[in-house]
């Protein structure tokens, strides 16, 4: 594990949106522990709400800090926003508060114009969907993108990179399935766009 320099002391808060089973809350985690291993000091994720039937609308957090955070309340003003579910966009919760310069990340098809979405913040888009349908990544018929959207996170954001993501990756699953789920992150990394215009 690495040190983080002295000029990342920002307290960096991502906020996660869903649906049950898509599996929001475990890639907090994982973006959480993807940070303590290149040495954040400080690293937080949460599930915003209780637990919630499958199908509906979840979110969960994450905060990442050089320092330890004391910070326990819900995200307000996330730095990035990350979609599991583009549906969710027509809810204006979704995007609410998140910071001038920050980044919308949306598991979507269309080009980040084509959402049509205001603000003053940036905005990538990946069809993670796609990616986990083609690899196989389902459970019981339902689609779970959350680890493929990971790369579309790493490749807008740059928070962390894609070999901490692999490192947690392979401490979460073995043989097949973690294959399958490497190759999602990388993927969908791969096909990401970006339209970034703030800073």
């Amino acid at each position: 594990m690495t040190e983080k320099p002295a000029d990342t002391e920002k307290l960096l808060e991502i906020r996660w949106h869903g649906r049950g089973g898509q599996g929001a809350v475990t890639a907090a985690k994982i973006l959480a522990q993807a940070a303590f291993l290149e040495g954040y000091r400080g690293v937080t994720a949460a599930p915003a709400f209780g637990a919630e039937r499958r199908g509906a609308p979840v979110s969960a957090s994450t905060r990442i800090s050089s320092k330890p955070i004391m910070v326990i309340s819900p995200v307000e003003n996330p730095n990035v926003v990350v979609v599991l579910d583009r549906t969710l966009l027509k809810h204006n919760s979704t995007t609410s508060g998140l910071t001038q310069g920050g980044w919308l990340v949306v598991n979507s098809g269309q080009n980040p114009k084509e959402l049509e979405i205001n603000g003053s913040f940036n905005v990538a888009t990946a069809d993670a969907t796609r990616i986990c349908q083609e690899l196989g990544l389902s459970v019981a018929g339902l689609t779970i993108p959350n680890t493929a959207i990971l790369g579309a996170l790493v490749r807008a954001t740059g928070i962390v990179s894609s070999e901490s993501v692999e490192k947690v990756l392979k401490e979460k699953f073995h043989g097949e399935a973690l294959n399958t789920n490497i190759s999602a992150v990388a993927k969908t990394h791969e096909i990401t766009r970006i339209n970034k215009q703030f800073y």
